[in-house]
This record gives C-alpha cells, sequence and structure tokens, in this order.
C-alpha cells in the first residue's frame, strides 16, 4: 500500500505507514513516522513480521536522515515486539512508560543496546525532533497502566495510541462518525478501564489544538470538528470496570473426550 501523509510543510512531515499485516492473522496496526529537518521518530514500530517492510519505508522516507526516536506507548506485542531490531541496525534511543522498561527486554532485547532504552516518567515528557518538541502526553489505563500518547504542535496531531481504535473498517479517513462508532464501541467498552479515566483524558485533551487524532488500529479522525467528536463520545461511553458489577465462577461442562 502507499503511504499517506497526514501533513508535510518544508521542514515536516507526518506519515502513515498503511498496514503491512492485511494478509496476515495479527490484528491491524498504523505505524506512524514523523519526521522533521532530517530527523524522525517512528511510532509503535510493531512486531517481527512487518519490521522488514516498515524497516525499509521508514529509511526510504529519511533519504540519508536519522532516526533519532523510537516511542512505545506501552507494552503490547504488536507495538514493541521488534524493538531489539531497531535497535541493533539504527543508533535511535526508544522511549516506554517506566513501568515497562524491565519487561520489553523479556522480547529479546539485546544486552548492547538496552541502554538507549529510556523510561518515560509518569507526568510524561518533552522530547526534541529535529528543532521542534513533542509531548509525550500520559493517558494511563487507556489501556494499559502505563500509556503514553504523542502530540505533535507542528501538524496539530495527536497519536492516541489504542484511544480510537477501530477493527474492521476498511478507509483511512473517518467521514461519518455515527457510522463508524460500529467499528470502536466494542473495542472500547472492553479495552478502555473506565468512563472516569476517559473524563479525565478528555479534559487534558482538550486543552490542546487538535486538528487530526491518529490512533494504532484503524480510522483517522481529521479536522477539529471530528476530532472533537471522538473526544465527546468517547467521555461518555461506559466501559471496562463500569460493565463488571462481580464475578461469577465459570459455568462447569461435561468432560469430552
Amino acid at each position: 500500500m502507499p503511504n499517506t501523509i497526514l501533513f508535510e510543510n518544508d521542514t515536516h512531515k507526518n506519515v502513515l505507514l498503511e498496514d503491512f499485516n492485511s494478509a496476515g492473522l495479527a490484528v491491524q496496526a498504523n505505524q506512524h513516522v514523523i519526521i522533521d529537518r532530517k530527523e524522525a521518530m517512528i511510532l509503535d514500530p510493531g512486531g517481527h513480521k512487518v519490521y522488514n517492510q516498515v524497516f525499509s519505508e521508514t529509511m526510504s522516507l529519511l533519504g540519508g536522515g536519522t532516526l533519532r526516536h523510537l516511542f512505545l506507548s506501552h507494552q503490547d506485542p504488536d507495538i514493541v515486539a521488534a524493538s531489539n531490531g531497531w535497535l541493533m541496525t539504527t543508533d535511535a534511543e526508544a522511549w516506554c512508560s517506566a513501568l515497562w522498561t524491565r519487561f520489553v527486554p523479556h522480547f529479546g532485547l539485546d544486552h548492547l543496546v538496552a541502554d538507549r532504552l529510556h523510561p518515560i516518567p509518569d507526568e510524561g515528557m518533552y522530547l526534541g525532533l529535529g528543532q521542534c518538541e513533542l509531548a509525550l502526553l500520559p493517558a494511563h489505563f487507556l489501556h494499559s497502566c502505563g500509556n503514553f500518547q504523542v502530540y505533535d504542535p507542528v501538524a496539530k496531531i495527536l497519536y492516541s495510541g489504542d484511544l480510537g481504535a477501530s477493527l474492521g473498517n476498511t478507509y483511512i479517513h473517518v467521514e461519518d462518525f455515527d457510522a463508524h462508532i460500529q467499528y470502536m464501541e466494542g473495542f472500547h467498552r472492553r479495552y478502555m478501564a473506565s468512563k472516569s479515566i476517559l473524563r479525565a483524558w478528555a479534559a487534558m485533551a482538550r486543552q490542546l489544538d487538535i486538528e487530526t487524532i491518529a490512533p494504532q488500529h484503524g480510522g483517522i479522525f481529521k479536522g477539529k470538528e471530528m476530532a472533537h467528536r471522538f473526544i465527546d463520545w468517547v467521555s461518555e461511553l461506559d466501559c471496562g470496570v463500569d460493565l463488571i458489577p462481580s464475578f461469577k465462577l465459570p459455568p462447569r461442562k461435561p468432560a469430552t473426550a
């Protein structure tokens, strides 16, 4: 599939690397690249099955520039599984929640590159890229207990990770929000922790100047109106612990041969 440019000016570019696993069993996932003045960050670069293609596309986009950062929004394998490959073949620095720096090495992180996996503090931080500054924003429990998002103030794009994810749709940009809900609702009700944490996130997100919300799975919300439709919708969603008043023992089933 061709790449999709989400934003571009003379010095700054934001590119969606479209699904490289469309024919596989693994969940669909978007990879995103931010480039500012020949320096790049790749967001949630993915697993081993897509590594070669994503690496090749990223290097092609850089055109002799430098991959400076890997951003890992949380600990899931569709995000971090190929981290060792990226660190062994580039000089990039990797960033993930301080909660996960001892878990990511279980995906095979070589001791030679372990010192380039850096913790993001719970409150978030700012990270330089070229001559711009990206905000790494806390989004804990959405869905991971150590979870971050990236806000790019040049492109005015919020990279929201699993928040905003949709499954089953085939389009890149969401044109009809109400029709799109069917692809988001089940995922968000199960994977997001609670309405209260969604409302806390929405209060933070409304302080940002957002032109686009770009999730890690599925369709992208382009334009202020569409982005705020999503923020308003998700802030009123009952999900996670809101939907589980109690647990029950599983039903017994007859033994099978």
